[in-house]
């Protein structure tokens, strides 16, 4: 079954999450997504060396998904103190759906992120690139105090203390009846520690 479409990367990609959803982390071949897009399995190879290089690069995109679904509260011209709390709401909204939405997907997103903790790590790394970007802002404009040591650090903390409402090792709780009034909560602690004096 031949295919007259060039075969690129983003399509290898699509194919990719397509048979993962379908048969999971655990069964899912490089022959299943070289059959979906109708081509030989070399031809898949070429595109990417090994079936963890795939795998790594599905993740990776996946993630790319959320920074790019931030960015415009990072880029507003909204006051920083309403932008970071858009952004934390929208994080959580995000991550939420894809948990509820798309359970099979999110089982195997699981495990994918557990193989590739280096992409992971860079993901984070941008997450808090981006808050630092709303600190600093709401620094200049008043809003927010002066880091004590730099808003990269702050940055982290903010990220660290909303670990529950993003962290998908915590998507079991994210339907809790509470979850709501448990995240304005902690987001408003944030907001007060931050605040300029």
């Amino acid at each position: 079954m031949a295919t007259t479409e060039t075969l690129t990367a983003e399509r290898i990609l699509e194919a990719t999450e397509e048979v993962l959803r379908r048969y999971g982390p655990a069964k899912a071949t490089v022959v299943d997504v070289a059959r979906v897009l109708g081509v030989s399995h070399g031809s898949v190879y070429r595109h990417f060396r090994t079936k963890a290089a795939l795998r790594e690069a599905v993740t990776e995109q996946w993630l790319q998904r959320t920074i790019v679904s931030l960015a415009p509260y990072v880029e507003g011209d909204e006051p920083a103190d309403e932008r970071l709390t858009g952004w934390l709401t929208a994080l959580f909204r995000f991550k939420r759906s894809k948990a509820g939405g798309d359970p099979e997907l999110m089982a195997t997103f699981q495990v994918l992120i557990g193989e590739n903790s280096a992409v992971v790590d860079r993901h984070e790394e941008h997450l808090v690139e981006q808050i630092a970007r709303i600190l600093e802002d709401g620094h200049r404009e008043g809003v927010f105090a002066a880091p004590e040591r730099d808003f990269t650090a702050t940055a982290r903390a903010v990220f660290h203390a909303t670990d529950r409402f993003h962290n998908p090792a915590h998507a079991a709780d994210w339907s809790a009846p509470d979850v709501e009034d448990a995240f304005d909560g902690v987001v408003s602690l944030v907001q007060r520690a931050l605040r300029a004096r």
